[in-house]
């Protein structure tokens, strides 16, 4: 018996999207400051988060290195 997901990735999907769209509206509504300055604001956290992210990748590999290196000791290659 064959189960068919596109309904259920249709449905996430579709809920993702509106989730987005009611997200950015309620944002908009209660934004406290200017345009100019919440989009300096949304520019630093983005960068932000983007430099952390690199941070955190570049840690990950390394792990990904020690595990590969310790995983070729113990098999003697």
């Amino acid at each position: 018996m064959e189960y068919d997901e596109s309904p259920r990735i249709f449905n996430v999907l579709t809920g993702f999207a509106l989730g987005v769209v009611v997200g950015a509206g309620i944002a908009l509504l209660l934004a406290p400051e200017s345009g100019k300055r919440t989009r300096k604001r949304v520019l630093r956290i983005a960068s932000d988060a983007r430099s952390t992210a690199g941070h955190r990748l570049e840690d990950l590999s390394d792990e990904a290195r020690a595990l590969v290196k310790s995983g070729r000791k113990r098999l003697g290659i």
